[in-house]
This record gives C-alpha cells, structure tokens and sequence, in this order.
C-alpha cells in the first residue's frame, strides 16, 4: 500500500512540473501577444450582378442593333423608293377651288418632282398656297404611298372696290382680289379701302361694311341690293347711295349718311319717314342721320336744308 500510494504521488508531481515547464508557457503566449495574419477577403466579381443580368444586357443592346439596323433600311425605302416618289400632277388631289386654277396650286409642288412624298415639306407648302390672294386657308395631307391631297377654302368677296381706274374684288377681312373672268357678280362699290389703306384698316372698315349690310337687310329684305356705293373713308361717317327708298321700284338715287353705327333704327326711320320728307323738300339728294336728335334733308334742287325733327 505504501509503495502505491508512493507511486501516485510521483505520478502527481509529474503532472505538475510538466504543467509549469517554460517551454509550455511560451508556446501559449504567442496566440495572445503576436500580431494575427490578416484574413484575406475575397471579393465577389461583377459587383455582385450575375450572368443572368449580363445575359439580358446583351440581349437588349442586340436588339437594339437590329432595330436601327432595320429603321435605317426601312427609312431608306421610304424615302427613295420608286413607289413612293411624287411623279406626275395626277398624283395630287385637289378639291375647294373654284377661282383658283389647279395650275396655280401645281406650281408650288414644282420642286418636289422625283421626291417622296415623305419628303414633302407640308406645312411650307400650306403656307404657300395661303399666299395666293383667292386662297383663305388650305390643308396639306400625305396619303401614303405616293399621293397627296389639297383641301382649300377660297375667299369670299362681299363688294366691288375700285382699285385705280379698274374694279376689284374684295373680302371681309380687306384682302383685294382680282375679278375672275366669266363671273357674274353683283355687289355695291365700296371707296376707302384701297390696297394704300394698311391691311387693319381695311378690315375694320369692311366690318363696318358688313354690319351695316346686315342690319338694312334685317328691316326689310333685300335692301342691301338697292345700295349701289358705300363710302367708307371716314369711320365715323358710313355715306351710302342707294335707290328705292319710297318703294323697291323706286330709281332715285339718294346719298345717306349714316355715321357710325345704330344702322338698323336709323335705316328704319329713314323707309318710314322718306316719303313725308320728299313730300315736303321735293326730290331729295341728301339725307343726314349722324345726329341723335335731327335729320338733315337736302333737296336736289336746292342748297338749303330742311330739319325734321325726330318723334
């Protein structure tokens, strides 16, 4: 029993001393006290997009290629094939004209003979054909593939105004226009809208015009055909000359000043009261309605002036 005992303490004391040795304890130091290897990281390629995402990059910039590969070939047909060049006058349609020669509208297509028709510049070519004085408005289509349709809307003249020695033609809106040969037209003479008037001017004065048409018209139908010449140099003063104020068959020809507006009760008192006032001043030349409250008569006859107050 001695000796086992004896032996397990031996056995103990070993353990220690291996336990404590120097060796040992310079060996552990190192995992605390030296400087670590550092850790390589290793860093995913493509910033992290995979090859489906490049897949579909690649797809998109092929289609790409191919799409403006075939818009430029199919820009190429387009705009220099044969079917679709503009060749001959009977390619373009035109409809609306009535005084305007469809030469006059061909003419401003000559340039684009041989060309497409996608090629046609068309809102140049409206602003053109606009500059021809009948022309009040026009509209240029394409009609694919090798065709063309004008739509115009030509002017309406409302009177005759004398133009020099000669009589023209003229619109609502001033423009002056030449008269077509062949056409029978039937309008009063109107002075004071002369191409030297500026183009404004003329409209103003020919809405004048106009209203005053409109409202003797309203009175009574069909009066606007007895004026013969309207006057209007002076915007405040419209001055007419027109028969048939005692009745339609009547040819006296009476100038009437009207001034600047209230045409219709002015032009109404003037058919009701004309026969009293030729009753009592004899052929009449003259009548004056500017004022509010007087009429001024003139007879043919004479320079003097008779006043009819208004009731």
């Amino acid at each position: 029993m001695e000796r086992v005992k004896a032996m397990q303490r031996n056995a103990t004391a070993a353990r220690d001393a291996d336990s404590y040795r120097p060796e040992l304890v310079a060996d552990e130091e190192p995992r605390y006290l030296r400087r670590q290897k550092p850790v390589e990281i290793r860093r995913k390629k493509f910033t992290g997009r995979g090859w489906p995402f490049y897949r579909r990059v690649l797809v998109v910039s092929i289609a790409g290629v191919v799409g403006m590969t075939a818009a430029y070939y199919g820009a190429q047909f387009l705009l220099y094939s044969p079917s679709m060049l503009l060749l001959k006058p009977d390619q373009i349609e035109l409809t609306g004209n009535h005084i305007v020669s469809r030469e006059a509208v061909l003419q401003q297509f000559v340039h684009d003979r041989n060309r497409s028709v996608l090629r046609v510049p068309l809102e140049s070519r409206r602003g053109q054909l606009e500059q021809i004085p009948w022309v009040e408005s026009a509209s240029v289509q394409r009609i694919l593939p090798n065709r063309l349709r004008i739509e115009l809307t030509e002017r309406t003249p409302v009177a005759f105004v004398r133009n020099g020695n000669e009589l023209a033609l003229i619109d609502a809106h001033g423009v002056i226009l030449d008269r077509p040969h062949g056409e029978e037209l039937h309008f009063p003479i109107v002075t004071g809208v002369s191409e030297e008037v500026p183009r404004d001017q003329r409209e103003k004065r020919m809405q004048a015009y106009e209203e005053f048409i409109k409202a003797i018209d309203l009175v009574r139908s069909g009066s606007s055909d007895r004026v013969s010449e309207i006057d209007l140099s002076n915007p405040k003063d419209l001055r007419v000359v027109m028969t048939g104020l005692a009745n339609p068959s009547d040819s006296q020809a009476v100038t009437i000043h009207f001034g600047s507006g209230e045409f219709t009760g002015k032009f109404k008192m003037l058919i009701d009261n004309f026969s009293q006032w030729q009753a009592n001043a004899g052929r009449v030349q003259s009548i004056d309605l500017q004022y509010s409250r007087q009429v001024v008569v003139n007879p043919d006859t004479s320079p003097g002036t008779a006043v009819a107050r208004k009731k």
